[in-house]
């Protein structure tokens, strides 16, 4: 769980646009990579990695270059990235999900989030929103409590895949309420709307960037977003911290990590210049735009959010039973 508390210092960590970084003598000197563990073209992680590389280019000296790396919902570009050289030049840009829920969905890992990787920062939080079709007869998280009480194992709840961000909060939300739902897992999250906008799911937890069109164009309901603070994409939505469910709180947290082994003025200087784009206003708004709440701040918050996050979403795989190979 990510408290308003620490994304609140996570801002006032945060260096003025104005301060200069001061780069390590030689580095870089070629362009820098960033492995994105998911395909190009579509999804937040995609769109916020492609932000960051054109900050980057008006900043440094080289050419900073997104390298789209998909497969096992992350473990293929991870894997990558923790096998390539310390010098600097490979970037992960990852995620909740590849780096905290992986590791307790996989058997056998290819990589240790702690083991192989130098954590650079938290760039922010994306948080979950859930949604109902429009002919469930509920307009509010109580609501909606009391319905699956009075009609347990009735309703079905659609996510992206076993293990995802969409499917966890669906867990935690359950584990919470003590309310039954049926979880249905898409392969493609499309068809999952349009089984929620026909009826046969009734329920979906997504990104408030996956919702927000459907929201507006009026085609689901919305009922909470999974913070403790109203996103800015969606900002008439109430939160769970503001419905008196303060622990439901669930989204996809994004940061940057390098290989183990980079020399620390390499990751200092990285963690410098990054809090320095994530603190200049256009950039920012670009950021904020995609539904990213803003945090920032130095390498020792990351590695004690995802200590925490390892063991938060281990449980949240337990509770769901579900296991990958």
């Amino acid at each position: 769980m990510i408290a308003r508390r620490s994304l609140l210092a996570g801002m006032a960590a945060l260096p003025g646009a104005a301060a200069a970084v001061t780069l390590p003598p030689g580095w870089p000197d070629r362009p820098l990579r960033i492995i994105l563990p998911a395909a190009g073209g579509a999804g937040t992680a995609d769109t916020l990695a492609r932000i960051l590389a054109q900050e980057m280019d008006k900043r440094l000296p080289q050419r900073t270059l997104v390298d789209n790396r998909p497969g096992a919902n992350g473990n293929v570009g991870a894997t990558a990235a923790a096998r390539s050289a310390p010098d600097g030049h490979t970037i992960l840009f990852t995620w909740a999900g590849t780096m905290a829920t992986n590791p307790s969905l996989y058997r056998d890992l290819s990589f240790d989030p702690r083991r192989d990787f130098e954590p650079v920062m938290l760039l922010g939080n994306v948080p979950n929103i859930l949604v109902v079709n429009n002919a469930l007869p509920v307009h509010s998280l109580a609501e909606l409590t009391s319905y699956l009480k009075a009609h347990p194992g009735q309703v079905s709840f659609g996510s992206s895949g076993n293990g995802s961000s969409m499917h966890l909060a669906g867990e935690l939300y359950r584990q919470a309420t003590g309310t039954e739902m049926v979880h249905v897992p898409y392969n493609g999250i499309g068809q999952g709307f349009t089984d929620l906008y026909a009826g046969r799911i009734q329920v979906m937890f997504n990104l408030v960037t996956g919702a927000q069109p459907q929201i507006r164009s009026g085609q689901v309901r919305p009922i909470a977003v999974l913070s403790d603070r109203r996103s800015v994409v969606l900002p008439d939505v109430p939160t769970t911290a503001e419905l008196g469910m303060p622990g439901l709180e669930f989204g996809s947290w994004f940061c940057l990590m390098l290989p183990k082994g980079t020399p620390a003025p390499i990751t200092q200087a990285l963690n410098g210049l990054v809090n320095e784009i994530l603190a200049e206003p256009e950039s920012r708004a670009r950021f904020e735009a995609q539904g990213l709440d803003i945090i920032g701040g130095g390498p020792e918050r990351l590695t004690a959010l995802l200590d925490s996050e390892l063991r938060r979403h281990a449980e949240l795989v337990r509770f769901s039973g579900v296991s990958l190979q």
